[in-house]
């Protein structure tokens, strides 16, 4: 369904856009089976950035009037207010990925249920053929989620961190934030005892009678947890303008280093000498990650290492094998006296460059992270719920000339 490349993300886009305004605010919660035209199907394009959220907004706004398309641009809006959200608690990501070890070391896991639950055998007609597309595709509807991780939760009793684990592992689009906080958000741990309960009329209606599950939960108890840190706020980037010779590092975070770019002159085409990626897929699960998201991630890295390349004018390598020597390797062997990277929020790719940052600074060379004005902008405003983050919108995409 999805090929990953920056140029099959523009198609997506193309085809979408006649129906980005009223008619996808009328028909978006639908799920009509894999084959559905009611939704962009751009979001594995938008968590790589092989496409970037301002593009897609400006080019929706150019077709559609704001008040037409504004259920669009939110859902746009969703993912980067939870990396916000996450970036000021990343508390909540290393709990959750303690909790995953824990429930690994307790021996409780996997059950029977649980197996049960992976396979497509609970019985559960909606969510066993759910499973199974998201098995084969790498994509589930968002309503669909939502539904599923209800049922995961409140039907069969399991640990929502174990079913975050599973669409994080099969998702194309996963991300640490989407992921992590939605699976908390149907809990009742997102927003304290608000809970979301899967009903068969709901999901009856919502997919046009293909569905109409029964045995489901008719209670959901929300789940507690220890009191969080409070916010820690937005650290600020330091600025991209470096010496000497620079070396640009895509990863899975962001792929798209022409737009990226454009917004720090500092870090021009004069600038760079060489161009690399290296993705780890793996790294999201302790379980690794499906071939599909492998095989997606490594071929839309290398279609972003590939454009770069070709537009700095340098050569480009994808880097394989142990990451930080790998790294070292490929900055001893161009001489660089520096590596730009995009800025990685929250999450695996974020901890791999904590450790880049050491291993390259033991060398004498620096790592500099470059973030988009998109998310310096945005970020901040995401410390609340999602409805205060959405009356700074209007204001966010003027400060973006939109």
């Amino acid at each position: 369904m999805f090929t990953p490349t920056r140029a099959a993300g523009l198609e997506f886009l193309a085809d979408f856009l006649p129906r980005a305004g009223r008619d996808y605010a009328r028909d978006r919660n639908h799920d009509h089976g894999p084959s559905r035209t009611n939704v962009s199907g751009l979001s594995p394009y938008l968590r790589h950035r092989l496409v970037a959220e301002r593009e897609v907004v400006a080019v929706v706004l150019q077709q559609h009037p704001l008040g037409s398309c504004e259920k669009f641009v939110q859902e746009v809006f969703w993912r980067t207010y939870w990396k916000g959200w996450l970036e000021q608690r990343p508390e909540v990501w290393r709990r959750y990925r303690r909790d995953l070890a824990e429930l690994e070391l307790l021996g409780d896991y996997p059950s029977a249920d649980y197996e049960a639950a992976i396979a497509g055998r609970t019985g559960i007609d909606a969510m066993d053929a759910w499973v199974h597309e998201l098995i084969d595709t790498g994509y589930l509807h968002n309503h669909t989620r939502m539904w599923f991780a209800s049922m995961w939760i409140f039907t069969l009793d399991l640990p929502w961190q174990l079913g975050a684990d599973f669409f994080y592992r099969h998702l194309l689009d996963g991300d640490a934030a989407s992921n992590t906080l939605s699976w908390r958000w149907v809990a009742g741990l997102q927003t304290a005892g608000k809970t979301y309960l899967a009903t068969a009329s709901n999901i009856a209606r919502y997919t046009d009678g293909r569905f109409s599950p029964v045995g489901l939960a008719t209670s959901d108890r929300a789940l507690v947890e220890d009191p969080l840190p409070s916010p820690q706020g937005i650290a600020p980037v330091e600025s991209a303008a470096v010496g000497g010779r620079v070396g640009l590092l895509l990863h899975e975070e962001d792929l798209d280093a022409v737009s990226l770019l454009d917004e720090h002159p500092g870090l021009d085409a004069q600038r760079l000498v060489a161009v690399a990626g290296y993705a780890d897929p793996d790294a999201r699960s302790p379980l690794g990650a499906s071939h599909a998201v492998r095989r997606f991630t490594t071929s839309a890295l290398e279609d972003g290492v590939a454009r770069a390349s070709a537009h700095f004018g340098q050569p480009g390598r994808v880097l394989q094998d142990a990451f930080s020597s790998t790294v070292l390797e490929w900055a001893a062997s161009e001489g660089l006296d520096a590596v730009a990277v995009p800025y990685a929020p929250v999450g695996p790719v974020e901890e791999r460059m904590l450790a880049l940052q050491a291993a390259l600074a033991s060398e004498g060379v620096a790592l500099t992270s470059v973030r988009r004005r998109w998310d310096t902008l945005a970020w901040p405003h995401a410390a609340r719920g999602f409805f205060p983050f959405r009356e700074q919108i209007p204001g966010l995409l003027r400060q973006q000339g939109l």
